[in-house]
């Protein structure tokens, strides 16, 4: 099963980051692909992805409209920068590219 991880972030930290967070994982629950979301908005880290959620991850998704806090966790792994207005308009089209992604990928392997 695919499992995708995100860190969303905003620069106010607050709606479109859990805007984002909720499109993404409703998306890839579409598809039947694992998703978990780790936010960082004005309140802090929310929903931390642990060392084991990165290790398992096939693909990171990042919002790129800040910094991500903590973004070393997930060097070596593939990774899809987005901005935040993107995972919430069209996280579905997101989940498209990553599997298109995903097919090529496994022809390679």
């Amino acid at each position: 099963m695919t499992k995708i991880i995100a860190v969303t972030a905003c620069p106010s930290g607050v709606a479109h980051t859990y805007m984002a967070a909720e499109a993404i994982e409703r998306a890839a629950k579409a598809r039947g692909w694992e998703c978990k979301v780790e936010t960082q908005g004005s309140i802090g880290l929310e929903n931390e992805l642990t060392t084991a959620d990165v290790a398992a991850a096939d693909i990171v998704i990042l919002t790129k409209d800040i910094g991500i806090k903590q973004e070393e966790r997930f060097k070596g792994k593939v990774t899809v920068r987005v901005a935040i207005s993107d995972a919430v308009k069209r996280a579905d089209a997101i989940m498209e590219k990553i599997a298109a992604h995903l097919a090529k990928a496994a022809v390679t392997d």
